[in-house]
């Protein structure tokens, strides 16, 4: 209790199994030493057939203990090659991420055995110091923080704790199964090696403190390094990163894919970004993807981003100025802002454009030039980075080309300097 955070509301993450309800049943039971309120959260992955049951028992048990109970739903089914497990675990962090009220602490029950296991789990992976660190005691989610007050106790004592006060839990049958690789080390390996090393739960958390610290280290070498290789939004310098050795190169390029949020790479893959793209020709067009992220080079910067959405460039969209056009296919948003003395001017009473996409051959001639220019050639000159040529937002009055979101208004369409216009902008979507 003295090592829990301040906060103005705490959250119990209450899957109804036996390490949340005794979490769940000890804060209820210390709430007025609470520095903010006490309430429980159960997600329901909807993947197992007594979901529904869980669910009711968790608000059962939650109004016992005069507890406020969230149902968050979320669908926690694995798609084509994806683990269960993984699918069911990025679901409910993702949907409780986007639920945690800002300044709120989210109290999860894993305990020693677990970080046990999730050490095994990730050396046998072939991890690093981020996998070997396990689960951190506490890390920031969405616009609050995780806990997880019971690191230090063992699942016996937890099971001792719930068998006194007699509390009532729900056991998922799919953990005995040993398919999984989780429950193949709990009820297989686990026990077979804690006869031989009886405080292997123990050392096995300790390592992963040690691999923590190591951690830490790391990820400061990697904010130094940062700084060095001008790292900016999803980008960063291949000039800066050419001079780091080779084994810093790849912690700040894995510090750099955990930063932005995205699905860390294997070591397999980690090595193909350090040569094939950072190692490319400068007028090269490399590409490293795995799940959930893409790793590009153009001219002296390494972009690292979510895979780009697939664009039909023959789609168009009417747009009326006013509001904000989302383009999810071309991975942004287009605004227009009001503006004096710059912009864009329609004619009167055409106030409704067409949103397309490059075709291949399209003229402009920017306002201020003397010349019609191919649009190829212009981006080219405004180094948009080769796979954003295709995306970026034409706009249109009928069949003419009136302004390139972002980046010009052709001549005839740009106001002058007495008059009102659009400024024209466009932002990737967060996930893009």
């Amino acid at each position: 209790m003295q090592q829990l955070p301040a906060a103005p509301h705490y959250h119990v993450a209450f899957s109804g199994g036996v390490d949340s309800h005794t979490l769940l049943h000890l804060l209820a039971g210390q709430r007025d030493a609470l520095s903010g309120a006490l309430s429980a959260v159960h997600v329901n992955h909807r993947i197992q057939q007594q979901a529904g049951d869980w669910e009711t028992h968790c608000r059962s048990v939650c109004e016992d203990l005069g507890i406020p109970c969230q149902i968050l739903r979320v669908d926690g089914k694995a798609r084509r090659g994806e683990s269960p497990e993984a699918a069911a675990r990025t679901a409910r962090y993702r949907a409780l991420a986007d639920w945690l009220p800002a300044g709120a602490v989210l109290l999860s029950a894993q305990h020693r055995d677990d970080q046990a296991e999730t050490l095994l789990l990730q050396l046998l992976r072939g991890a690093g110091p981020r996998g070997l660190a396990a689960m951190p005691a506490t890390m920031p989610l969405g616009a609050g923080r995780l806990v997880r007050p019971l690191l230090e106790l063992s699942r016996a004592d937890i099971l001792d704790y719930a068998r006194r006060h007699r509390l009532q839990w729900v056991e998922d049958p799919s953990n005995a199964d040993t398919g999984y690789d989780r429950n193949l080390l709990r009820h297989r390996v686990m026990p077979e090696l804690q006869r031989h090393w009886p405080g292997l739960s123990k050392v096995l958390a300790r390592a992963a403190k040690h691999q923590a610290d190591q951690l830490e280290l790391a990820n400061a070498l990697a904010a130094q390094d940062s700084r060095t290789c001008d790292c900016t939004g999803a980008s960063l310098s291949l000039t800066g990163l050419g001079k780091l050795s080779a084994a810093r190169q790849r912690n700040l390029v894995r510090y750099r894919v955990a930063e932005l949020g995205l699905p860390l790479p294997s070591q397999v893959v980690l090595e193909r970004v350090v040569e094939e793209v950072a190692g490319s020709r400068r007028d090269a067009r490399p590409c490293v993807r795995w799940p959930g992220v893409e790793v590009r080079r153009f001219r002296d910067r390494l972009f690292i981003m979510a895979p780009l959405p697939v664009l039909d460039p023959v789609e168009h969209y009417p747009w009326d100025l006013q509001a904000p056009l989302a383009l999810e296919q071309a991975g942004g948003v287009l605004r227009a802002s009001p503006v004096a003395g710059s912009g864009l001017r329609l004619p009167a009473g055409q106030e409704r454009v067409q949103v397309r996409f490059r075709q291949g051959g399209e003229v402009l001639r920017p306002a201020g030039r003397a010349h019609h220019h191919r649009l190829k050639k212009l981006l080219q000159e405004w180094r948009v980075p080769d796979w954003e040529r295709g995306r970026v937002p034409l706009l249109y009055l009928g069949d003419e080309l009136i302004a390139v979101a972002g980046l010009c208004v052709c001549e005839g369409f740009r106001s002058g300097a007495s008059e009102p216009g659009l400024a024209l902008s466009w932002s990737r979507l967060p996930d893009s």
